[in-house]
């Protein structure tokens, strides 16, 4: 048998990067029947309207009203599912002017050992209040702050409704999708602002938020453009290729010499 010697993967030629009109394979949705979430599910609706339901990838998912919603998840509670592992929302405000709640609760309880997880989502309109859940889960004070500050929904009823992420006085919520990439003009001249004072605006710029960006002459997290060493080849120990600068480090690294060791015979 021959056997082919299988082409090296030239990973530079692939594009691992999708364009702005693909659209993902969505997962796999069932029906309640014959699933051990059906239990739950006939429960749960004879408490409060279930708008839509199905099982996706072993995780039971139900849309109700807000107004329900805190009944939903007292009635989900009672049954074992007393852990809030994530909540937070997505920005539909482009599709349908609509933000689309969702909490992600886990039962620990041997009972629910084959249905451990289920989703409770929620649609809302923009500039619309939620109604807080901190009575039913403690840990949604934090959950909550954080989509206050990142997407700008507020929480009725939360007992400190304050930003916990970014500044108390930042303009605008990162992760909304039509928050600037970068930074809007408020962003740019914050720490400067707060710093510094406005009137040094002139003397020191904006601020630089682009990740991608690339100083020649900046030696810090390893930018060593312009002052590389060839592979295999060492850096003359006259030369500032020894010499770098890391970030939250000593000011100055110098890399040490194989020659220059000394082996201690005993701790100092």
């Amino acid at each position: 048998m021959i056997r082919r010697k299988s082409p090296s993967l030239d990973v530079q030629k692939k594009a691992y990067h999708t364009d702005r009109f693909y659209e993902p394979i969505l997962s796999c949705r069932t029906s309640f029947e014959n699933s051990p979430f059906l239990e739950i599910y006939d429960t749960l609706k004879s408490k409060v309207k279930v708008l839509k339901g199905y099982v996706e990838l072993d995780q039971a998912v139900f849309y109700v009203e807000k107004d329900e919603l805190k009944e939903a998840l007292n009635t989900l509670k009672s049954l074992g599912y007393d852990v809030l592992s994530e909540m937070s929302a997505i920005d539909n405000l482009a599709i349908d002017n609509t933000l689309e709640m969702f909490y992600q609760i886990l039962s620990l309880n041997e009972s629910n050992k084959h249905r451990k997880r289920l989703r409770v989502k929620c649609s809302i309109k923009d500039n619309e209040d939620m109604p807080s859940v901190t009575s039913i889960y403690k840990c949604a004070n934090w959950s909550e702050r954080e989509c206050y500050d990142m997407l700008g929904i507020r929480f009725e009823g939360h007992p400190f409704m304050k930003r916990i992420l970014m500044p108390t006085d930042w303009v605008g919520h990162p992760l909304r999708k039509s928050y600037p990439l970068q930074g809007d003009e408020a962003a740019s001249w914050y720490e400067v602002d707060k710093v510094f004072g406005r009137e040094y605006r002139d003397a020191i710029g904006p601020e630089q938020r682009d990740s991608a960006r690339i100083d020649r002459e900046d030696t810090i997290h390893f930018a060593r453009i312009g002052k590389e060493v060839p592979r295999g080849e060492k850096p003359s120990e006259t030369t500032t290729e020894v010499i770098y600068q890391e970030a939250r480090k000593p000011l100055i690294v110098k890399k040490l010499s194989p020659k220059k060791t000394k082996k201690l015979d005993k701790r100092k």
